[in-house]
């Protein structure tokens, strides 16, 4: 069974740091597309940051110069470093990504479970 498992989620104070981490289990042939995305309470789910296979990246504007996503091919995993943390950082990520598992098979689009991040003095 596929799955996406996201750690590092936890209690910041404002101007902290968190690593998380999105781990890819299961069978599968290839990844392309990794991305992070947030949703706070009362707010639409959005992206914060994504990268393809080949290392290519983009972010939300409200996360430039603080939040870098990055990627281990060999490990089927992808992070997301998050720096200067505010209070409206705070929300549930859900890592995001599109999973081939066979050579012969399409690309199709799986989540995670979430892991919450709370950004508070």
């Amino acid at each position: 069974q596929v799955q996406l498992v996201e750690s590092g989620g936890g209690l910041v104070q404002p101007g902290g740091s968190l690593r998380l981490s999105c781990a890819a289990s299961g069978s599968i042939f290839s990844i392309e597309t990794m991305a992070w995305y947030r949703q706070a309470p009362g707010k639409q789910r959005e992206l914060v940051a994504a990268i393809t296979r080949d290392g290519s990246t983009g972010y939300a504007d409200s996360v430039k110069g603080r939040f870098t996503i990055s990627r281990d091919n060999a490990k089927k995993t992808a992070y997301l470093q998050m720096s200067s943390l505010k209070p409206e950082d705070t929300a549930v990520y859900y890592c995001n990504a599109d999973l081939k598992l066979y050579s012969f098979s399409k690309y199709r689009n799986y989540w995670g479970q979430g892991t919450q991040v709370t950004v508070s003095s």
